[in-house]
């Protein structure tokens, strides 16, 4: 198996910094265009919550009505094999734990959170380039899927198979499907329970509401029991819970939402080709896209109040999030412009 740099998992640098941008290049906040994370630029319109959400604790039945409307979003038979929690983030770090110390490898690069947590908890950690890398030593695989910041994706029946192979000897396929709103195609969440199998779904990001920081884990069911006693209760707050529950039945704004994104993708896919750059990948909620003065015009375009995600690993990668309102797109196409 081939290992790769670890600086993967030590730099774990992350999108959405906008106040240390605003204090290195002093711009107030406000002025930013935050086009550094993968995250729909135009929320699901938050709803008017009952008083009783924000005074009282959620009841019992709050969580199975989101757990109810997210197995028939996701298409799982069972809505007890999916637990919902403050975010995936909290997922992510309480995964590990739940095993001894194992030989653990992480499809990359990518969200880098992953390979950090499994090597905090002592687990032997590789990152692999893709899955023809792995033999028969490895435990736990780590995917993500589309893959943040490439795109890259698996058909569902390769992940499955790759279960079924890891289940055999006790092992783990964990596959992080933040952004697999927008290719539900590519899911293999209908397969929750399956043995070895443990996905991770995010809210935050394609209803664009990162801030209610609402997830979910897909498993077995000893999986979830493992995880409501990690939790504990009144884990997701009523509000979070409302909001998602609503959100998830709202299939209207879902399809329209789906079919925009998917325009939006294509118009900055063409935008940043004709301003020289070449697309490396991309999902629906953002582009990577290449070029070999990528720095100069990161820093350009931060000048100007916009800013992209970079990567010190690839010096001449930018990840580009979507625009949202159209002074956005403006705004990105002049300084685009002007760093060319």
């Amino acid at each position: 198996m081939m290992d790769r740099p670890h600086h993967f998992q030590k730099e774990r640098e992350h999108g959405g910094a906008l106040a240390n941008a605003a204090a290195i290049y002093g711009r107030d906040v406000g002025d930013w265009v935050d086009l550094s994370t993968g995250i729909n630029p135009i929320s699901y319109p938050i709803p008017v919550l009952s008083t009783e959400a924000w005074t009282r604790l959620p009841e019992a039945n709050a969580h199975q009505a989101f757990q109810a409307v997210a197995a028939d979003y996701l298409g799982v038979t069972d809505p007890h094999l999916i637990t919902a929690a403050p975010g995936t983030q909290c997922l992510i770090q309480m995964l590990p734990g739940l095993r001894p110390v194992s030989n653990v490898a992480v499809i990359s690069p990518t969200y880098n959170e992953h390979a950090h947590v499994w090597a905090s908890f002592g687990h032997r950690v590789v990152e692999v380039s893709g899955l023809e890398q792995l033999d028969d030593s490895i435990d736990v695989v780590v995917v993500v899927n589309p893959n943040n910041p490439d795109g890259q994706t698996y058909q569902p029946d390769i992940l499955l198979d790759l279960a079924d192979t890891l289940s055999a000897r006790g092992g783990w396929l964990v596959v992080d499907e933040a952004f697999a709103d927008v290719t539900p195609e590519f899911s293999v969440a209908s397969a929750a329970g399956r043995a070895g199998l443990v996905v991770l779904r995010s809210f935050g990001k394609f209803f664009g509401l990162a801030g209610l920081r609402l997830g979910m884990i897909l498993g077995s069911r000893e999986m979830q029991g493992m995880f409501d006693r990690h939790l504990g209760p009144w884990a997701v707050p009523g509000p979070a819970l409302a909001i998602g529950t609503q959100a998830y039945t709202d299939h209207h704004w879902i399809t329209e939402t789906r079919q925009r994104l998917g325009r939006d993708r294509a118009r900055l896919t063409s935008l940043l080709s004709n301003c020289g750059f070449d697309i490396v990948g991309a999902t629906d909620l953002f582009v990577l896209a290449a070029s070999d003065d990528a720095t100069e015009r990161y820093q350009r375009l931060a000048e100007d109040g916009i800013l992209l995600r970079k990567f010190s690993y690839d010096e001449t990668w930018l990840r580009v999030g979507l625009p949202g309102p159209q002074d956005h797109w403006d705004r990105l196409q002049a300084s685009l412009n002007r760093a060319t």
